[in-house]
């Protein structure tokens, strides 16, 4: 045993197989040629297909550090940031969506030393011990909500009965 954590939850952030989609329709290309009996532009092709699988590759690598999630039992990863699950007081509601106003923590730094919320992905409202709010995300929202309720062995927060930072006149 080597004493790594347990991994409860993992996004990778961006996938090796799309490398291959570039470089796939240039193959078609060449083979559409083949069948037509054209003249093949062996260079352009093989030129084509590098360029593509060279910038993507780039994207993939960027994607894979910046927008990756894992969850562990001792700590929550989104992109560069680390946050240890002791800091974690709180996994906020999720927000409404039949609702005009937006969520408070909607607004809150977002994890991952990102200036938002990555594409295709959705925000999770986390509550921490030294009270500061701040939006974790994924793609997958819901797994990481129910997989950081059972990491911090506390149900979700209720919205009514724990308003954010005494918004409406509470104190804490």
């Amino acid at each position: 045993m080597t004493g790594t954590p347990d991994v409860l939850f993992a996004e990778p952030g961006g996938r090796w197989r799309t490398v291959a989609y570039g470089p796939a329709l240039c193959l078609a290309v060449l083979i559409a040629e083949l069948i037509t009996d054209s003249p093949v532009p062996w260079f352009g092709l093989l030129f084509c297909a590098t360029l593509l699988a060279g910038f993507v590759a780039l994207q993939v690598v960027a994607a894979r550090r910046h927008a990756s999630v894992e969850l562990t039992s001792d700590a929550l990863r989104n992109g560069t940031e680390t946050v240890p699950l002791s800091t974690i007081d709180a996994v906020l509601p999720e927000a409404d969506e039949q609702s005009w106003d937006d969520e408070p923590w909607d607004k809150a730094r977002t994890l991952g030393e990102l200036t938002g919320i990555p594409r295709r992905r959705t925000g999770i409202g986390l509550r921490r011990t030294d009270g500061e709010v701040v939006r974790a995300w994924a793609r997958d929202h819901r797994g990481l909500r129910a997989a950081l309720d059972a990491a911090l062995d506390r149900p979700a927060v209720d919205p009514v009965a724990n308003d954010l930072a005494g918004e409406n006149g509470s104190q804490r």
